[in-house]
């Protein structure tokens, strides 16, 4: 059985190099998440995740419009970890209910500018990067910026270490999430 293969690592049995990481992390949370107890195993993967993550937050891309690459990422993915959290994370930015359970459904975003940039994220991710001219002139037209389509390259990277990271260790949703919890299958 695989069942202990992952470790769900404390601050005292994380590797010294995760350490650090997980005390910075439980300063701002309150607590050791349970992906990053579990990622701390391979601390350059915890590390990469944050660096990544912290460079997207500093993107051009408002807090909204990260969320959305996020959830776009999270959904197809099908993490149910960070559905969870970014849903927690859209109610402190008080998100529409409407384009969170868009979000969360997979379905069109009501508003067209969001829209633009679900489709896009979705676009990059299907074609790797290589989207048609009609896909980025939809992305242009929205109100995009070609340094927008980069950031969602990037946004796209992070939360594919996240999402990757938390289903194979199984990360489950910790209980301040639990009341945002999603059951969805990868698309």
């Amino acid at each position: 059985m695989l069942d202990d293969l992952f470790v769900p690592h404390t601050l005292e049995s994380a590797p010294a190099e995760a350490r650090p990481i997980m005390e910075g992390t439980a300063r701002k949370f309150g607590h050791v998440p349970a992906a990053v107890a579990l990622m701390a195993g391979a601390p350059q993967v915890l590390k990469g995740f944050l660096a990544a993550n912290g460079a997207f937050e500093q993107t051009s891309l408002t807090p909204l419009q990260r969320e959305v690459v996020v959830m776009t990422v999270a959904t197809r993915n099908a993490c149910h970890l960070c559905v969870a959290m970014h849903t927690a994370a859209l109610a402190g930015l008080e998100a529409p209910a409407e384009l969170v359970e868009n979000l969360r459904e997979r379905k069109p975003l009501p508003e067209p500018r969001l829209e633009a940039l679900q489709l896009f994220t979705l676009a990059v991710m299907d074609r790797r990067g290589a989207v048609t001219d009609e896909e980025m002139r939809a992305f242009l037209d929205a109100g995009h910026t070609s340094r927008n389509a980069l950031e969602v390259v990037l946004g796209i990277g992070a939360y594919t270490i996240s999402t990757f990271a938390n289903r194979m260790t199984a990360a489950p949703v910790d209980p301040a999430f639990q009341p945002f919890a999603w059951e969805g299958e990868p698309t």
